[in-house]
């Protein structure tokens, strides 16, 4: 017989087995399987499929495979209640939401155990993690629709939101979307994954309980299809997708044009990072909750371990041995650390990514797990950073080991990834910590803790991981629409440059033919033409002057790290630079055919545009946000790095001006393409900005024909950010070309702002050239 000394000596442990039947219970009053909730009501099931229990294999649902009339059906009913819906007080709102949070409460075991069954993830962690997590989210956003008109003056929400949510965290995911899109006033259409749909079908049951207006929560279920469906549908405002980066880049060409907002959360390859100082036994910790939390299975996952070679055989050691002790197995089970990979079709891609970094070269250290839908924890070292393993992402229980020396090869190999979700840094050097986080390209830093989340903090990547925040204050943005400007008379794209001679008429005299502008000096056009332009001749630039520009740009790399104190100098020396030369700026308007007063104007709003910025620099600040105990949440805006701008036809000066300035005022390097119709306003700063302390390289200007270079900025893998004002059709272009890195875009019609008014400067403009780095820095323990 084993006795208590017996136990606390070997440490196994019992069964500890969750008790399902209230969940099968509830699954068996459906035994047709289950509609979609549209208007407030499930409709009756037609063609189904499948849902099974990832670890047993076992068929524990039939769902509706949604169709594109479904989807239809849904968005006319969330069309149907949404300005119902709006038209609620925050207050009233509000309490819809708290009722919601306080459901999703009293309801928890239940939603815990569903989650575990659907989609095979420990217990604990539904139970503890998951399903609080999702309370907290309704909560949060209780309190934005209560005070949405004090904090969001003159803002509205969209309409009727499109949302797709993934299979790792699915009530979880739906609470990310669903509480800041009713908060704000819209209605939604949710597409939850194939794999796992249960938790949004009995959610949406909780809505109808707690008295949530029918057509407030649509939920559609299907495979991708029906997800495309709901991309394409008309009368959708906005989309938000978390997944895949792959499917990332086709909802950014599908939506291109279109004028939806659209937010991104996508893929990962984070780097968890450990210096030789740091806390090797809690470092170890943090590698279990990194990547063996939810099975790896997670879009933050810490998959790339870095840790400095003075303690990498003592961390491998040690995690190693943690590793053994780990239980895979029953979800159910309370004991259990990992669960079941959530699906067949998963745990063949981990297999076969595994194989494919063993015949690289990698030497694999493993725990073990059951037979069925398991795979045991996995350490894979000898690992190149180039390596299979090391670049893509597995989404499983699968991280690397790789070495470095110096703080400098850290953030080296922490940013060799085209993602930028997350990073965890480890020292007790908490100056070196923060040292690292400014440097490491990723939306969300841990410092000495990892997998950290909370409502009143914004989540969200970098790069191809996505843009746009969920949580926080920014999440709640991202649901808020404020009204833009609209042209009475769209731009019309302008004739192609003429490249021949005697299409100009110049004066005699020297020969002062505007030449591009790249790296702080002035360059002849690799095409080695030049088109007509009224004053004179511009450079007719090309895809090799674009590439010259953005390599210029990209060595400017201290301007993003200099203060907005020393910013705000050198944009005040350029506004009393430009003012000191405003009567050469006003003839040269004046040239183009502008009438005097009008140039004057011009020129007078673009000095004052410069000390307006200039104001800014060092005002557009971050927050403190109100998350977890034991740390302070820093949200930090960054400069989004290189920025393509797209000028107006119209006011060749000051839109050029009003554009160009708030991207670097915010610490970004601009590749700018000016007025195609009269770019020497543009190229006449040269001398202003030579003789204002600007770096070479922050402002870069290449002449030509706006569409052409736009799609080469566009479509560049080292842009960061794309902003356009031009044509309708070159506004679509834009935003398709861009998916290619998944940049940042913003499209305007170039006739649609009055750049002398209050809409041509404001916050709006250094939010589009920030990206918001949330840090979690261990606080007052």
């Amino acid at each position: 017989m084993t006795t208590v000394t017996d136990i606390l000596a070997s440490m196994d442990y019992g069964p500890a087995p969750e008790d399902s039947r209230i969940v099968t219970d509830w699954l068996e009053r459906f035994p047709q399987g289950f509609g979609h909730f549209i208007g407030g009501a499930f409709t009756a099931p037609n063609e189904t499929f499948e849902v099974r229990n990832p670890a047993t294999g076992s068929v524990i649902a039939h769902v509706a495979q949604g169709t594109p009339e479904d989807v239809v059906a849904a968005v006319a009913a969330a069309r149907k209640a949404q300005p119902g819906w709006a038209g609620l007080s925050g207050h009233e709102r509000a309490r819809h939401l708290y009722a919601l949070a306080r459901h999703v409460q009293q309801h928890s075991r239940f939603l815990a155990v569903l989650e575990t069954l659907d989609n095979g993830k420990p217990i604990r962690e539904s139970r503890d993690i998951d399903v609080p997590l999702v309370a907290r989210h309704f909560y949060h956003h209780a309190g934005w629709a209560e005070v949405l008109d004090t904090e969001f003056p003159g803002a509205r929400p969209h309409g009727v939101c499109g949302q797709i949510i993934p299979w790792n965290f699915p009530l979880l995911m739906l609470a990310w979307k669903v509480a800041p899109a009713l908060a704000a006033g819209n209605t939604v259409v949710l597409k939850p994954a194939e794999y796992t749909p249960l938790t949004a079908l009995a959610f949406a049951q909780i809505a109808t309980e707690c008295g949530l207006p029918e057509g407030v929560l649509n939920v559609v279920t299907g495979d991708g299809s029906a997800g495309a469906a709901l991309v394409s549908a008309e009368g959708v405002d906005k989309i938000a997708f978390t997944g895949s980066t792959e499917v990332g880049r086709i909802i950014r060409r599908q939506t291109a044009g279109t004028g939806r907002p659209l937010t991104l959360e996508l893929g990962g390859k984070s780097p968890f990072v450990v210096f030789s100082d740091a806390d090797i036994d809690a470092a170890v910790e943090g590698v279990v909750d990194a990547i063996w939390f939810n099975q790896g299975q997670v879009c933050c996952a810490g998959a790339r371990i870095l840790v400095a070679e003075a303690v990498a055989s003592k961390f491998e050691k040690k995690l190693a041995q943690r590793m053994r002790t780990l239980r895979v197995g029953d979800p159910l089970d309370k004991n259990t650390d990992m669960g079941a990979i959530v699906h067949p079709v998963q745990l063949e891609r981990i297999r076969e990514l595994v194989s494919r970094g063993e015949a690289e070269g990698a030497t694999l250290t493993q725990g073990e797990a059951p037979e069925g839908c398991f795979y045991p924890p996995t350490i894979a070292s000898n690992v190149e950073p180039a390596s299979t393993l090391a670049t893509e992402e597995i989404f499983g229980p699968v991280a690397t080991i790789t070495t470095f020396r110096t703080p400098e090869d850290a953030v080296m190999l922490a940013n060799a990834t085209r993602y930028g979700l997350a990073a965890s840094i480890w020292s007790e050097n908490v100056n070196l910590c923060l040292d690292v986080a400014a440097k490491v390209k990723a939306g969300v830093v841990w410092i000495n803790s990892t997998n950290i989340f909370d409502a009143g903090a914004g989540f969200g990547g970098y790069r191809e991981s996505g843009y746009g925040r969920e949580g926080g204050r920014e999440g709640m943005t991202a649901y808020l629409a404020h009204p833009g400007p609209v042209a009475s008379r769209p731009e019309v794209e302008p004739e192609a440059p003429v490249a021949t001679p005697g299409a100009a008429s110049t004066a005699p005299g020297i020969d002062r033919t505007a030449k591009l502008y790249i790296g702080g000096k002035q360059a002849r056009p690799d095409s080695g033409y030049v088109y007509a332009v009224p004053g004179g001749l511009a450079g007719l630039g090309n895809r090799k002057d674009i590439r010259n520009a953005v390599e210029a740009a990209h060595k400017v790399s201290g301007w993003g790290k200099t203060t907005g104190h020393n910013r705000a100098q050198v944009l005040y020396f350029l506004a009393e630079n430009l003012s000191a030369r405003a009567a050469e700026f006003e003839g040269r308007l004046a040239s183009f055919g502008i009438a005097r007063a009008a140039a004057k104007a011009e020129v007078d709003a673009s000095v004052r545009r410069c000390f307006w910025y200039a104001a800014q620099a060092d005002k557009f600040d971050g927050a403190v946000h109100q998350t977890k105990t034991e740390h302070v949440t820093l949200a930090v805006p960054e400069p989004l790095g290189v920025i393509g701008v797209a000028c107006p036809v119209a006011q060749p000066l000051l839109g050029f001006v009003s554009l160009v300035l708030p991207a670097i005022a915010m610490g970004n390097a601009v590749v700018a393409i000016p007025s195609q119709t009269n770019p020497l306003a543009a190229t006449d700063l040269y001398q202003v900005l030579d003789t204002s302390d600007l770096p070479s390289g922050v402002v870069n200007i290449v002449t030509g024909e706006r569409e052409v270079l736009a799609r080469t900025l566009a479509e560049h893998d080292d842009v960061a950010g794309m902003w356009y004002f031009g044509t309708v059709a070159g506004a679509k272009m834009v935003e398709a070309a861009s998916a290619g890195n998944l940049k940042q875009t913003w499209t305007e019609d170039g006739a649609a702002r009055d750049w002398f008014g209050p809409v041509g400067q404001g916050r709006e403009f250094l939010h589009r050239a920030t990206q918001v780095k949330n840090v979690w820095v261990p606080y007052g323990e």
